[in-house]
Order: structure tokens, then sequence, then C-alpha cells
């Protein structure tokens, strides 16, 4: 995905490092703090994301509390399908003017406990009352994005990754992990 001249691994290859509690109050905090508890753990540069969803109308959530909003546990489409039925409770009777949300990305590159750059990614769009599309997760098929006249889940993957949250965060970090590589 970055295409860069660099070995890429994921938790997966450090079995023994444990979840890092994601317990901030706004996204760049929760990926400073994975990102950064990560790197001490590894002893390599990581890259830490914390992402949701941004409702304006609810004040900002559910925030950072995107994923586990209402407070379902199980497989991910029983938690998916439980947080999509809790926002459009919360947005009962809200006209569709004021349903405007982002799907926001903070991304944190770290190495030991030093932060090497932050970045953001939005996605701004409106929440609709009935789910659509099959693609995706997590909000997508009430995500509404007027540009493409569709919502995220009835994106082809290339489409969404050309608009996304992260492919927005992603491609802003890109140049300057170049830049740090061409450093070393």
């Amino acid at each position: 995905m970055l295409d860069l001249p660099a070995k890429l691994v994921g938790l997966k290859d450090f079995p023994g490092i444990g979840e890092i509690e994601e317990d901030g109050s706004t996204f760049a905090e929760n990926a400073r703090k994975k990102a950064i508890g990560y790197a001490k753990a590894t002893k390599l540069w990581t890259i830490a994301d914390d992402s949701g969803l941004v409702i304006d109308t609810l004040d900002g959530k559910p925030g950072v509390r995107s994923a586990r909003l209402s407070g379902a546990s199980g497989d991910r489409t029983r938690i998916d399908k439980k947080n999509i039925e809790k926002v459009l409770k919360l947005l009962k009777g809200v006209p569709e003017k004021k349903r405007t949300a982002r799907f926001v990305c903070c991304l944190c590159l770290a190495i030991k406990d030093e932060i090497l750059f932050e970045t953001e990614g939005v996605l701004e769009g409106v929440i609709i009352d009935t789910p659509a599309g099959e693609n995706g997760f997590g909000y997508d098929p009430i995500f509404f994005v007027p540009q493409m006249n569709k919502t995220v889940a009835q994106l082809e993957a290339d489409e969404k990754n050309a608009i996304s949250h992260r492919g927005n965060a992603i491609r802003k970090l890109k140049p300057l992990i170049e830049q740090l590589l061409e450093l070393s």
C-alpha cells in the first residue's frame, strides 16, 4: 500500500505483544499511544492509527467510541449491525441536512518513545436512514458520499481507497516516510 523500499510487518509478526488500550479522548491520542507502545515493544518504526465516525449533530459522537458505540459483543458483523442501529436510533427524526458526518483517520509514526510524524485523513458525507451496499464494514452502509452518489459500502475497493479517510492519511504520510528513508 505504501510502496516504499522497506519491509512492512504487522502485529501478527509479534505474537507476544498484547493489544494497547485505546482510552484517549481523541483519535490522535489513541494513535500516538499505540504507535509509541508498539514501537517500544518492537524496537521498530511503527505506524498506528485510530479511526472512526464523527457526526456533527451528535456533537462528534460516536468518535473514539465508534467501534464500541453499542456495547455489543460477538463477531464483527453483529457488532457493526448493532452500532448502525444505535446511530440510526440516535438520529431518528433528524433531517438529512443535519446529518453531516465524516470518517476521520489519525496516523502516527513513532520510534521508541519519539513521535516522528502524524497525519490525518478525512472523508465527508451524510448519514442516511437505510443501509445500502455490501462492501466495506462498520458504518459504511449508512455513510453516503454525495460526490460519488453512493454509500461507502456501494463503492468498489479502488473507489473507496481513492477517497477514504485512511487512504487520505496514508497518502499524506508516504512522502514523509520517503524523506526519512532518504536520510537513513
